[in-house]
């Protein structure tokens, strides 16, 4: 998957984009780290149920210029994307909605 101005996981509606505010302290604050190729991921979990290990994983990637992002949601194991609309559940949604706007408050991310 390619770097994207905007983007978004599968199944959802709504795209987001870096806002104009995201530096690369926004990112590292926001529990970002950055990869040896300049890169900053940041990997957090979706379970329906704390500590379970069963959950899958929200992966946002972006870009060493801090220009583009691509991110999805994944296995636990992180080797096959998910779509958390497909099943309706709520819980994981909800989830990966409440980080979504966490990041808008803290001007890392912009709804496109």
């Amino acid at each position: 998957m390619a770097f994207q101005e905007t983007a978004t996981i599968l199944g959802a509606n709504t795209k987001y984009k870096l806002a104009s505010t995201a530096k690369k302290y926004t990112l590292r604050d926001n529990g970002f780290t950055e990869m040896s190729s300049g890169n900053f991921q940041l990997i957090r979990p979706l379970e329906a149920t704390p500590h379970s290990k069963e959950g899958f994983k929200l992966k946002i990637t972006v870009d060493k210029n801090i220009q583009k992002l691509k991110m999805s949601v994944t296995t636990s194991n992180g080797l096959k994307a998910v779509d958390i609309f497909k099943n309706k559940n709520e819980a994981l949604q909800e989830q990966f909605y409440f980080l979504m706007d966490s990041f808008i408050d803290r001007g890392l991310l912009e709804k496109a």
